[in-house]
């Protein structure tokens, strides 16, 4: 059985200037037409035209001059990275995530401030009311943003983005795999252990039980 994609209107549009940027005929450095022509020639609604828009300035297509125009800046884009991640095996997304975290809590345990800790604080005690709470969608995204605010607190800015990058998947493929907040509430122990880690400045403790959270996904 074919699985068909199905795609909103801004992301058919997205993919027709996109294809046309790639065929030239919106050449590098040239001035996209102006919104209300883009609504009469693709035939959608404003919302949809500046949703397109967004998708191609964050795939590196496009630049948005405020007040002058939008303009492309790119025939190539950048969004072999996110282009892999949608095509990448749940296995392969934890692999990266175990690469990236084990860096990331190490530097997170040396560099962290005391704001840093605060925004972990925070996101983890949403966790576990959410997990309590049997929301599900919220309880992914505490997950989610506890694990990210790590990352902001390691100090490299690389590491935070590409996580921040990978997240968006991960967060995708839990909301695939779990039907409960079970597993969220059965780790929140280890989360724990793993923020009061950080809080001590202790590398290696940060380092084996982040193995073992991964380990329980």
């Amino acid at each position: 059985m074919t699985l068909i994609k199905k795609v909103s209107l801004a992301e058919e549009v997205a993919d027709t200037i996109r294809d046309k940027i790639k065929s030239h005929i919106y050449a590098l450095s040239s001035k996209l037409p102006t919104e209300p022509e883009l609504m009469k020639v693709f035939g959608v609604g404003r919302s949809s035209i500046r949703e397109a828009i967004r998708i191609l300035v964050n795939d590196g297509y496009l630049r948005v001059q405020q007040g002058v125009g939008t303009f492309v800046i790119s025939s190539e884009g950048t969004e072999s990275l996110g282009a892999t991640f949608e095509r990448g095996q749940f296995s392969e997304l934890l692999e990266v995530r175990q690469l990236l975290e084990t860096r990331i809590v190490e530097k997170a345990a040396l560099n962290r401030t005391q704001d840093h800790l605060k925004t972990i604080r925070r996101a983890l005690d949403l966790r576990i009311q959410k997990a309590a709470e049997e929301d599900l969608e919220a309880c992914i995204d505490a997950d989610i943003a506890f694990h990210q605010a790590v990352a902001d607190a390691c100090g490299n800015n690389i590491l935070a983005e590409l996580y921040g990058a990978s997240s968006k998947y991960m967060c995708r493929v839990f909301g695939q795999r779990y039907t409960s907040t079970k597993v969220f509430a059965e780790t929140h122990q280890a989360h724990e252990q793993l923020y009061m880690a950080i809080q001590q400045q202790d590398v290696v403790q940060s380092r084996h039980v982040l193995h073992g959270i991964i380990e329980a996904v």
